[in-house]
Protein backbone atom coordinates (compact mmCIF):
# COMPACT_ATOMS: atom_id res chain seq x y z
CA UNK A 1 0.00 0.00 0.00
CA UNK A 2 2.93 2.33 0.67
CA UNK A 3 3.98 2.55 -3.02
CA UNK A 4 0.40 3.36 -4.01
CA UNK A 5 0.20 6.07 -1.34
CA UNK A 6 3.45 7.50 -2.74
CA UNK A 7 1.82 7.65 -6.19
CA UNK A 8 -1.24 9.30 -4.63
CA UNK A 9 0.97 11.88 -2.92
CA UNK A 10 2.77 12.63 -6.20
CA UNK A 11 -0.56 13.14 -8.00
CA UNK A 12 -1.77 15.38 -5.16
CA UNK A 13 1.39 17.49 -5.33
CA UNK A 14 1.04 17.85 -9.10
CA UNK A 15 -2.55 19.01 -8.73
CA UNK A 16 -1.56 21.41 -5.93
CA UNK A 17 0.96 23.03 -8.29
CA UNK A 18 -1.59 23.16 -11.10
CA UNK A 19 -4.10 24.66 -8.64
CA UNK A 20 -1.60 27.35 -7.65
CA UNK A 21 -1.18 28.27 -11.31
CA UNK A 22 -4.97 28.42 -11.69
CA UNK A 23 -5.18 30.75 -8.68
CA UNK A 24 -2.68 33.08 -10.33
CA UNK A 25 -4.60 32.87 -13.62
CA UNK A 26 -7.76 34.12 -11.87
CA UNK A 27 -5.93 37.30 -10.93
CA UNK A 28 -4.30 37.55 -14.37
CA UNK A 29 -7.68 37.18 -16.11
CA UNK A 30 -9.16 39.93 -13.92
CA UNK A 31 -6.23 42.27 -14.60
CA UNK A 32 -6.34 41.54 -18.33
CA UNK A 33 -10.10 42.07 -18.44
CA UNK A 34 -9.88 45.36 -16.53
CA UNK A 35 -6.93 46.55 -18.64
CA UNK A 36 -8.71 45.66 -21.86
CA UNK A 37 -11.84 47.55 -20.77
CA UNK A 38 -9.86 50.61 -19.65
CA UNK A 39 -7.89 50.79 -22.88
CA UNK A 40 -11.04 50.27 -24.94
CA UNK A 41 -12.85 53.16 -23.24
CA UNK A 42 -9.86 55.49 -22.78
CA UNK A 43 -8.25 55.07 -26.20
CA UNK A 44 -10.99 53.45 -28.30
CA UNK A 45 -8.67 50.53 -28.95
CA UNK A 46 -9.50 46.86 -28.51
CA UNK A 47 -7.84 43.60 -29.36
CA UNK A 48 -9.45 40.28 -30.17
CA UNK A 49 -6.27 38.62 -28.95
CA UNK A 50 -6.74 40.09 -25.46
CA UNK A 51 -10.35 38.96 -25.37
CA UNK A 52 -9.43 35.47 -26.52
CA UNK A 53 -6.60 35.35 -23.95
CA UNK A 54 -9.23 35.98 -21.27
CA UNK A 55 -11.34 33.11 -22.61
CA UNK A 56 -8.29 30.85 -22.74
CA UNK A 57 -7.39 31.68 -19.14
CA UNK A 58 -10.95 30.94 -18.05
CA UNK A 59 -10.87 27.58 -19.86
CA UNK A 60 -7.59 26.65 -18.16
CA UNK A 61 -8.97 27.70 -14.77
CA UNK A 62 -12.09 25.55 -15.21
CA UNK A 63 -10.47 22.47 -16.75
CA UNK A 64 -7.37 22.27 -14.55
CA UNK A 65 -9.02 23.76 -11.49
CA UNK A 66 -11.48 20.87 -11.38
CA UNK A 67 -8.80 18.36 -10.36
CA UNK A 68 -7.48 20.80 -7.74
CA UNK A 69 -11.02 21.31 -6.42
CA UNK A 70 -11.60 17.56 -6.30
CA UNK A 71 -8.33 17.04 -4.44
CA UNK A 72 -9.35 19.58 -1.79
CA UNK A 73 -12.79 17.96 -1.43
CA UNK A 74 -14.48 21.23 -2.37
CA UNK A 75 -16.49 19.82 -5.25
CA UNK A 76 -20.27 19.69 -5.37
CA UNK A 77 -21.87 16.52 -4.12
CA UNK A 78 -25.35 15.49 -3.07
CA UNK A 79 -24.90 15.27 0.66
CA UNK A 80 -28.42 14.23 1.65
CA UNK A 81 -27.56 10.52 1.56
CA UNK A 82 -23.82 10.97 2.09
CA UNK A 83 -24.23 12.61 5.50
CA UNK A 84 -26.51 9.82 6.73
CA UNK A 85 -23.79 7.22 6.08
CA UNK A 86 -21.12 6.15 8.54
CA UNK A 87 -17.52 7.15 7.80
CA UNK A 88 -16.94 3.70 6.30
CA UNK A 89 -20.09 4.05 4.19
CA UNK A 90 -18.88 7.43 2.94
CA UNK A 91 -15.54 5.90 1.97
CA UNK A 92 -17.33 3.14 0.04
CA UNK A 93 -19.65 5.62 -1.70
CA UNK A 94 -16.68 7.80 -2.69
CA UNK A 95 -14.77 4.75 -3.91
CA UNK A 96 -17.62 3.33 -5.99
CA UNK A 97 -18.64 6.71 -7.42
CA UNK A 98 -15.08 7.52 -8.43
CA UNK A 99 -14.37 4.10 -9.94
CA UNK A 100 -17.70 3.65 -11.73
CA UNK A 101 -18.51 7.19 -12.84
CA UNK A 102 -15.72 9.76 -12.53
CA UNK A 103 -12.65 7.95 -13.86
CA UNK A 104 -14.36 6.22 -16.83
CA UNK A 105 -16.19 9.42 -17.84
CA UNK A 106 -13.04 11.54 -17.63
CA UNK A 107 -10.95 9.05 -19.57
CA UNK A 108 -13.64 8.74 -22.24
CA UNK A 109 -13.99 12.51 -22.58
CA UNK A 110 -10.21 12.89 -22.71
CA UNK A 111 -9.98 10.24 -25.44
CA UNK A 112 -12.84 11.71 -27.48
CA UNK A 113 -11.53 15.28 -27.27
CA UNK A 114 -7.98 14.28 -28.24
CA UNK A 115 -8.87 14.04 -31.96
CA UNK A 116 -10.27 17.58 -31.87
CA UNK A 117 -6.94 18.82 -30.54
CA UNK A 118 -4.89 16.65 -32.91
CA UNK A 119 -6.80 17.88 -35.97
CA UNK A 120 -6.48 21.50 -34.85
CA UNK A 121 -2.74 21.06 -34.26
CA UNK A 122 -2.22 19.34 -37.61
CA UNK A 123 -3.68 22.26 -39.55
CA UNK A 124 -2.26 24.96 -37.27
CA UNK A 125 -5.75 26.27 -36.60
CA UNK A 126 -6.02 30.00 -35.91
CA UNK A 127 -8.88 32.13 -34.69
CA UNK A 128 -11.18 33.52 -37.38
CA UNK A 129 -11.09 36.91 -35.64
CA UNK A 130 -8.62 39.57 -36.73
CA UNK A 131 -5.71 39.57 -34.29
CA UNK A 132 -6.92 36.29 -32.79
CA UNK A 133 -4.79 33.57 -31.25
CA UNK A 134 -3.87 30.03 -32.18
CA UNK A 135 -6.71 27.60 -31.41
CA UNK A 136 -4.85 24.32 -30.96
CA UNK A 137 -3.16 25.18 -27.63
CA UNK A 138 -6.50 25.80 -25.96
CA UNK A 139 -7.99 22.70 -27.55
CA UNK A 140 -5.27 20.70 -25.76
CA UNK A 141 -6.67 21.92 -22.43
CA UNK A 142 -9.81 19.80 -22.84
CA UNK A 143 -8.22 16.33 -23.01
CA UNK A 144 -5.47 17.32 -20.58
CA UNK A 145 -7.95 18.70 -18.04
CA UNK A 146 -10.09 15.57 -18.12
CA UNK A 147 -6.96 13.43 -17.83
CA UNK A 148 -5.80 15.42 -14.78
CA UNK A 149 -9.22 14.94 -13.17
CA UNK A 150 -9.02 11.18 -13.84
CA UNK A 151 -5.53 11.13 -12.30
CA UNK A 152 -6.86 12.86 -9.20
CA UNK A 153 -9.65 10.30 -9.16
CA UNK A 154 -7.03 7.55 -9.07
CA UNK A 155 -5.34 9.30 -6.15
CA UNK A 156 -8.66 9.49 -4.30
CA UNK A 157 -9.33 5.79 -4.94
CA UNK A 158 -5.93 4.90 -3.49
CA UNK A 159 -6.60 7.02 -0.40
CA UNK A 160 -10.07 5.49 0.10
CA UNK A 161 -8.76 1.93 -0.23
CA UNK A 162 -5.97 2.70 2.25
CA UNK A 163 -8.48 4.19 4.68
CA UNK A 164 -10.80 1.19 4.33
CA UNK A 165 -7.87 -1.12 5.10
CA UNK A 166 -6.98 0.98 8.13
CA UNK A 167 -3.57 1.86 6.68
CA UNK A 168 -4.40 5.55 6.82
CA UNK A 169 -7.18 7.97 7.62
CA UNK A 170 -8.51 10.79 5.48
CA UNK A 171 -8.22 14.39 6.65
CA UNK A 172 -11.74 15.53 5.72
CA UNK A 173 -10.83 19.14 4.98
CA UNK A 174 -8.00 18.58 2.50
CA UNK A 175 -8.36 14.88 1.65
CA UNK A 176 -4.80 14.21 2.76
CA UNK A 177 -4.01 10.73 4.01
CA UNK A 178 -2.67 10.78 7.55
CA UNK A 179 -0.76 7.95 9.18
Amino acid sequence: MRPLLAISTAIDRLNEKVGSICNILVLAACVLSAGNAMIRYAFSYSSNGWLEAQWYMFAVIVMFGSSYTFKRNEHVRVEIIYLMLSERGQLWLDLIGTLVFLIPACLLLSYLSWSMFANSYAIGEMSNNAGGLLRWPIKFVLPAGFFMLALQGISEVIKRIAALQGATTIDAKYERPTQ
